[in-house]
Formats: structure tokens, sequence, C-alpha cells
């Protein structure tokens, strides 16, 4: 299935906004507000009672319990025939199972991030982010989801809650006021029954709480697997020292994490990946690089050297085309780290995409200080937001809001840096509410996923309904995707 590449993007001007705007948090500020004030609407129509989606919720329709999978066929998953809400559109995925955000032990709902553990003995496991906290779940073998128990949030309530794995350390960052980065150690579900969900303290069961000032809130958080430390990105004020930008977490002993320092010289960076360089500017191979997708620019960080305060040095930036809100974004191959993948988040938004279908962005990392964009390619094939993606063998998962969760073979690129030749491996749009007007440009649907598992299980993370789990049909076969044996691949 091919994708719907640009040979010209469609963009109505060059910019959105000024960088005075962005430096002055209006943009930041502009998002924000958009989500805000759409979910409170969504809030007073009903839209996110997720305890209505739940198997014990009769009353209203409920959700209906399958012990098979859900095979996609001629277009459409039925999970019960009749039922709209619960007909899914989908092209090469199938769906193993479904649990509302209530099922999953939420009394506010609404979900965000999302991220995955492997046990040592191979058992799968998901943190999934909710305003009032993270549930922890096991997938089973036949990709069923098993409640395990929830960490509650740190201090207040936040549908803005991002998670991260490292070894088995769960690191949680929230938008919330004082609610710092909690440390969790993932072992501690291992020996816990979906008989009885634990519902672990704040204060006893965390590992650490990483609070070191201007951490009270942040908007993600990043790890670099490669050399094992966390980051906090978009703490707030962005008048700190540190400007909001890269703050660097040591858990060297988790139970005490401490900062070696930050990079605030690019000022606020909403998303970032960070990893130990081994691309084809040989000039930094070995070193520590940061890529941070950083609201108008894509900026590149050098932070081998992070023992004090912006001690990191800024050696690139991209500017591109309809640029509105760089907001994240993910090398295709991690083990030769040429080319990235970006995701806009305000493009469509804001009229920049002037057909208001997603587009996401090649960007051409071979001088790491001077990246190029190559290529476009669009990221669904109706009205939308794109949002967070992730690689793995020259597959890339993205969650694109109402449209749902699309896997991008995008082995190509080496070859043809242009997008045109980037193909669909399969979506599975977890929003019908809005098939009928061919998707809507709004916050809803999906914010996450992770995945695929060794299993080929991926979990979905939607705002209003709870967690989906997805599988390529045809994971693992030939056509599924190319440069295997790479392990974590981009994540």
């Amino acid at each position: 299935m091919k994708s719907l590449s640009l040979a010209v993007l469609p963009v109505a001007a060059l910019a959105a906004y000024t960088s005075k705007e962005y430096a002055d948090y209006a943009v930041h500020a502009r998002v924000m507000g958009l989500k805000e004030s759409q979910w409170a609407r969504d809030r007073s129509q009903g839209k996110h009672v997720s305890r209505k989606w739940n198997s014990r919720d009769k009353k209203n329709g409920g959700w209906r319990d399958r012990n098979d999978p859900v095979r996609c066929r001629n277009a459409f998953a039925v999970v019960e025939p009749g039922n709209a809400n619960q007909t899914f559109r989908c092209s090469g995925m199938d769906l193993y199972d479904f649990k509302s955000h209530a099922d999953l032990g939420s009394y506010v709902g609404e979900g965000s991030s999302s991220w995955g553990w492997i046990s040592a003995d191979g058992r799968e496991f998901a943190a999934i982010g909710q305003a009032d906290g993270t549930a922890f779940v096991e997938i089973t073998k036949s990709g069923k989801i098993s409640y395990l128990g929830r960490l509650p949030q740190q201090s207040v309530f936040s549908i803005w809650r991002e998670i991260r794995i490292m070894d088995d350390l769960c690191i949680i960052g929230s938008e919330a006021r004082d609610h710092g980065v909690q440390v969790f150690d993932m072992k501690k579900l291992l020996t816990l029954s979906p008989t009885r969900p634990a519902n672990f303290s704040t204060a006893t069961d965390i590992t650490g709480l990483f609070t070191q000032l201007p951490i009270g809130r942040t908007h993600n958080i990043v790890v670099n697997w490669d050399l094992d430390y966390a980051v906090a990105v978009g703490a707030q004020p962005r008048n700190s020292t540190c400007r909001s930008g890269l703050i660097f977490i040591d858990l060297t002993d988790p139970s005490i994490p401490t900062s070696p320092g930050c990079a605030g010289q690019d000022g606020y960076v909403h998303d970032a990946q960070c990893v130990k360089y081994k691309g084809p500017d040989t000039r930094y191979t070995g070193k520590d690089i940061c890529i941070g997708y950083n609201e108008d620019t894509v900026t590149v960080y050098d932070a081998t050297y992070k023992s004090s305060i912006n001690s990191t040095q800024v050696i690139g930036r991209l500017e591109y085309p309809g640029a509105s809100y760089t907001h994240q974004g993910s090398f295709i191959d991690h083990e030769w780290m040429q080319y990235l993948l970006l995701d806009d988040e305000l493009d469509e938004v804001d009229g920049v995409i002037t057909d208001g279908v997603p587009v996401t962005y090649i960007v051409d990392m071979s001088d790491l200080t001077n990246p190029k964009l190559t290529g476009t390619f669009k990221a669904t094939d109706s009205k939308g937001i794109d949002h967070n993606q992730y690689v793995y063998d020259g597959l890339s998962y993205q969650s694109n809001y109402g449209n749902g969760l699309w896997v991008h073979d995008v082995s190509s690129i080496v070859d043809d840096p242009t997008g045109a030749s980037v193909e669909v491996a399969g979506f599975f749009d977890i929003y019908p509410e809005d098939d009928a007007v061919g998707g809507i440009v709004e916050f809803v649907g999906t914010w996450s996923h992770y995945g695929p598992y060794p299993s080929g299980y991926v979990i979905v993370n939607t705002i209003e309904r709870g967690a989906f789990i997805v599988k390529l049909s045809k994971f693992g076969k030939k056509g599924s995707g190319k440069n295997k044996g790479r392990g974590r691949g981009s994540y």
C-alpha cells in the first residue's frame, strides 16, 4: 500500500509565528489553550467519561469483550456488528483487546503517554499515563490486557503525564505543579495478581523522586538508552536558569536522582532524542548527541560534557517551510543515524497544511551542523493531527490523534529521501466518531503508543476511551519492515 507522498508540500506560509512569539511562550500557550478549551468542551458533552466504554456499563452500551482477536477484514475491524463506535477502520492490523481507563483503575480517565517494559524472563508490561496517575498492566501471550495496579499522581491531576522506562526503572514526569519526576521499580509488578491490583504509595513505593530546581512540572521525559541517563524537557518556568531546555538526570543511585547540568542555550525543548552517535558525521562518532524538537526548530546538541549548567554545545539547527510547532521525531535507524522523521503539531491546526491531512517531514542529518529537509509524506489518509512516532525495524509507528495508529515502511528513505517511496504497512483507527466527515483536526483519539513488543503487540493509549492492543497482521513476515535485528530500533 503506497504512502500518500507529497511532491510539493501544500503550505500556506513559510512560518506561522515569529521567533519572538515562540520565545515569549505565546505559541506554547496557544497549544495548551487549544487543548484545554477543547477538552473542557468534550468533558461537558460526556466524551471523556471512560467508564461508559468498560464491559460493566451495559446501560451505555458497554464494550463487548472478545476472547478471539478481531481481524481486519474488508477495511474494518468489527467488535460488535451494528455498533458504529465499535467498528474501526483498519488496514493490515488486527485488534486483540481493549480496556477502558475505568477498567484500568482511573477515577478521572483521560489518557496520555505510555511506555513498555520487558522483564528478564520475557514477560511484556506497560505503564499507561492517566490524569490521576500511571496504570500498570501485563500483556498476555494471547494479547490481553491484565491490570495489575497503579501509582497515583504526585500532586494534582494533569492529563499531561509522560513516561519512559530505562532498564527496570519507570520514569514519570507531569505538567502538574510540584509533581517532580517519579522513579518506580517495574520489578514490583512481577508478583502482582490481577485479582488484587495494587494501589502503590507515592511516599513509600517509589524508588526516588527528582525535585531538583527548576523541576516542579515538566512537559516530557527522555532517556538515552545508550548511555543510561534521563532528561526532563519543557520544565517550567521558562525564565529559569535552564530556560526549559534539557535537564539531565543522573540515575546512578535511583533513590537520589541528581542533575549534573542542563542545556538552555536554545530555550524551550518540547521533546528530544538522545543517543550515542553512530552516524555519517564522523566528527561526532561516539559523542552524546541530543536532537531537540524546540517548537520552531530541530536543534542539535553535543551533550558529551554536561557537568555544569550550559556546558553542552548547540552545533546545528534546522528551520523548515511550514514550521508551526516542531513537536517530536525519531531517527529511522539506530545503527546509522542519517535520516530522521519529524512531526509538527500545529501545521494542520493553523491551516499551514492547507488540506488538513497530517504530514511527516524527512530530515537528512549527514551533517549534524547543517540538517536539511529532503522530503515529506502524508501520515494518514484523512484530516487530523500527527503526534508521537518511533521507528522499529524500518517501520515508523505513529500516533495520529483521531486517525489512530499508522505504520509506514520507511526503509526506502535511505535510497529515496524525498519520501515518494514510503509505503503504508498498516493502520488501526481507534476513533470512529470522525469517520463520516473524513477526519477532524482536533486533539482526540490516540496520544501515544508503545511497540511492537517482541510478540508484535502494540499498546495504544487514547485520551477518551482507554488502551487498545493491536498487531500488524503480517508482523515478522517478509514485507513487514526491513533492517531487522536492531533490537530496540530507534526507541
